[in-house]
């Protein structure tokens, strides 16, 4: 079905699976270059520039994998890129997992994956994806 009114609907949040939030948190915020972890009930909170909320939140249960992309700059894509290889992770060109220490140039960007501490997937590019270039 086909509304004509454009409804105005956002993420606001979700939520992280950890075992350790203050690692993973920790994690991304410094590798996104983010500011530090802000506690809120039983999460710890990473909030990007878009006022998006990713609430880590420990479990003891088994975690699946998600994946999270976060569009980033050129500049900003140096800076994080210099941090994977400076921690020495494991990074990949495409979401199979089989160019291994490559980027893409997908849209006529960069783009990269990483694993987290709980090895969620992440993702940074420079251009969305089907932006063309």
């Amino acid at each position: 079905m086909w509304f004509a009114t454009q409804v105005a609907v956002e993420l606001n949040h979700t939520i992280v699976w950890c075992r350790d939030q203050r690692v993973s948190a920790t994690f991304l915020s410094e590798m996104l270059g983010l500011p530090e972890p802000v506690r809120f009930g039983p999460f710890l909170e990473v909030e990007v520039s878009n006022n998006v909320i990713l609430a880590y939140h420990e479990t003891d249960d088994e975690i699946a994998s998600q994946h999270y992309a976060f569009l980033i700059t050129e500049d900003e894509f140096d800076q994080i890129f210099g941090r994977i290889k400076e921690r020495g992770l494991d990074y990949w060109a495409d979401p199979a997992q089989r160019l291994r220490g490559e980027i893409n140039h997908d849209d006529g960007g960069r783009g990269v994956y990483f694993p987290d501490p709980d090895d969620h997937f992440m993702e940074i590019i420079t251009r969305p994806y089907g932006s063309g270039g």
